[in-house]
């Protein structure tokens, strides 16, 4: 505890040093003014009008109609007044102008009840319009981050613009739809209100518009200091958000008690929550100045303009009788322009949460995969590499530098090398998964980069020493590899099982192969990190796919599930097989039957060729074999090698 209290840098993550681009119109948002937010608001209506039409034309235009039908029925109802007040002020006596007054009465409450009958019917066409307007949003953005290539996930500044943008995008796509159509009755309204009171005395129009403008600058500004204030936090949220889930995830659950981390976690979390709570009250204070000082001066503003009435009126340029329609006029107009400049803010707010969904649309596209121009005759033949360089995201240094390699079916290919020394990425550059930097991977003559990525991964199968953990029953996570392959009476699943023990994971599950392998559900159950990898075997040998890449496939197996797993890999590839296999290991005993042992260091293939020939080389495979020869042959008292 001693040891916590003296920690002064944080401990999760690092202050950022460069903001991410993402972010930066985030700078330019907290610097605005009210004519940029009103120059601004015409663009993203004019936004999300063309998303909700290529949702529904149909619900679009009806929105449109009701909005302006609604909009006159306020303009009528206030005509409607004026005449009300005309006729209850005329002269003649008292119980004549009552009765006069009774047609307009009606026509008043009638447009009443026709405004609230359009409000509901827009309330009704918006709710079915905006799910599908946020559905269509939800999906383009799925879509488009589906065909990104995968090295783009090695990216930390993509991947946090995807995050973003999946989590707030979609949503904002839908409010700024809402609020767009908000924004519309309002300006009917005010438009209606303007009109009334401008017919009424030209002088009431502008006076209303005046008031209403210190409300304006109020919400504007206030959106300003929200945003500086998001930006200067943004480090801190996204610290926070690594220690909540530290504290709150399952996975992380043992090691944190283990080591007796809780009190440094706890403490951690209170360290960044106590920033992130002292700028949300400086906020809040900051906002509630602006907002009093807004109201204050629209207050001034509307006594103004009342005041105006009054001079209209001791003048006599302003009937009497039509006094009080101006009064519920200027009323409705100053309402409908506060209400619109609200509408315009939060236009104005949600356009940058929309460019941050715009801008991943737009790097998901740009991270596609060029459209194909060549087709497989088949299955590979053969595979070859030529001067293959390739570097992830962000490093000068290249995971895998200068490598030529010929394959052919039927060989089962070993890569070998200490960690980080390129093993993986190598075989994904095999694989299609990664298109070479520089250089060449041809299938049968056709560059990988030529061909469609599905027509590519369609015939390969992976098994991944961290394999996926699909939510779904456990015949689902074997048959995921190739859910449209025939089996009806689960011949082929049973083999894949029996080939990789799987079967004997499935016996142990109370509904066997029904068992929904995840805590999420109810009556789902977990597994353990060997049982996950048979689960993995299997379901690559459920796929039978011409190319096989096994990455550590047995690194969580015991020693007879390991031996199981590798003799079925040996029966099913090589001695005359139609696939191509790649394993990647670190337990060089179960490379020995390999056709070629590729030795890594650094990216670099520095080794090439069968156990014995490498063996007799006397290299790094040699010295990495024999380490784990006498480590398995060490008896009581022999040295540690």
């Amino acid at each position: 505890m001693g040891g916590r209290s003296e920690q002064s840098a944080p401990l999760i993550g690092v202050e950022d040093l460069s903001t991410p681009l993402w972010v930066e119109s985030y700078h330019t948002t907290a610097r605005t003014g009210i004519r940029t937010v009103a120059r601004a608001a015409p663009r993203t209506v004019a936004l999300a009008v063309r998303w909700a039409w290529e949702a529904s034309p149909r619900l679009t235009l009806l929105a449109g109609v009701v909005q302006l039908l609604a909009g006159a029925a306020t303009a009528f109802g206030l005509f409607a007044t004026a005449d009300v007040f005309t006729r209850l002020l005329a002269e003649g006596p008292t119980p004549d102008r009552v009765v006069a007054t009774l047609p307009a009465l009606a026509l008043v409450v009638a447009a009443g009840a026709g405004r609230g009958l359009l409000d509901a019917a827009v309330a009704y066409v918006q709710g079915r319009l905006v799910p599908l307007v946020e559905q269509r949003a939800q999906d383009r953005l799925h879509a488009a981050v589906l065909d990104v290539e995968l090295v783009a996930f090695d990216d930390a500044d993509f991947t946090e613009l995807v995050d973003r943008a999946s989590s707030e995008g979609p949503t904002r796509v839908r409010t700024t739809v809402v609020d767009t159509g908000d924004l519309l009755a309002a300006a009917v309204s005010m438009a209606a209100a303007v009109i009334t009171a401008g017919v009424l005395h030209p002088l009431l129009a502008p006076v209303v518009m005046v008031s209403a403008l210190p409300q304006g600058w109020a919400s504007v500004r206030s959106a300003r200091l929200m945003f500086d204030s998001w930006v200067r936090m943004i480090s801190r949220r996204r610290r926070i958000n690594v220690t909540s889930t530290l504290i709150t995830g399952r996975e992380q659950a043992a090691e944190v008690r283990a080591f007796t981390a809780r009190a440094m976690l706890l403490g951690e979390h209170r360290r960044i929550a106590d920033e992130i709570t002292a700028e949300s009250v400086r906020l809040e204070r900051d906002k509630t100045v602006v907002q009093l000082v807004g109201r204050t001066l629209s207050g001034v503003g509307s006594a103004g303009a009342y005041a105006v009435l009054a001079v209209l009126l001791y003048t006599s340029v302003l009937p009497l009788a039509l006094a009080g329609a101006a009064a519920v006029a200027m009323r409705t107009a100053a309402q409908s322009v506060v209400r619109a400049i609200y509408e315009v803010n939060r236009l104005y707010e949600g356009t940058f949460h929309l460019d941050l969904y715009r801008k991943c649309l737009d790097q998901a596209r740009a991270l596609r995969r060029r459209p194909p121009t060549r087709r497989l005759a088949g299955p590979p033949e053969r595979i070859e590499l030529r001067g293959v360089r390739f570097a992830y995201p962000g490093q000068d240094e290249p995971a895998v530098d200068g490598i030529d390699l010929v394959v052919r079916r039927g060989e089962v290919i070993a890569l070998v090398g200490e960690n980080g020394s390129g093993k993986t990425t190598l075989a994904k550059l095999v694989t299609g998964l990664y298109l070479p930097g520089e250089g060449s991977v041809t299938w049968d003559g056709v560059e990988t980069a030529d061909v469609d990525a599905d027509e590519l991964l369609d015939r390969v199968a992976v098994v991944l020493q961290e394999p996926m953990r699909w939510p779904m029953s456990a015949r689902n996570n074997v048959r995921v590899g190739r859910l449209d392959r025939p089996d009806p009476d689960d011949e082929l699943l049973h083999d894949a099982a029996r080939g990789s023990g799987t079967d004997t994971v499935v016996d142990g599950l109370p509904d066997g192969w029904s068992t929904v392998l995840s805590r999420e559900f109810q009556g789902g159950r977990d597994l353990s990190g060997g049982q996950w990898q048979r689960i993995a075997v299997a379901r690559g040998l459920y796929r039978d796919a011409p190319l096989v890449i096994a990455d550590e496939p047995t690194a969580a197996l015991d020693a007879r599930a390991e031996h199981a797993v590798f003799g079925t890999l040996r029966r099913r590839s090589g001695g005359g097989s139609d696939r191509i296999t790649l394993l990647v290991t670190h337990r060089l005993a179960n490379v020995r039957f390999a056709d070629q042992i590729l030795v890594l260091e650094q990216g670099k293939l520095v080794e090439h060729g069968r156990h014995d020939e490498l063996m007799a080389l006397g290299g790094t495979y040699h010295e990495l074999f024999s380490l784990q020869a006498r480590a398995y042959a060490a008896g009581p008292g022999t040295p540690d090698p």
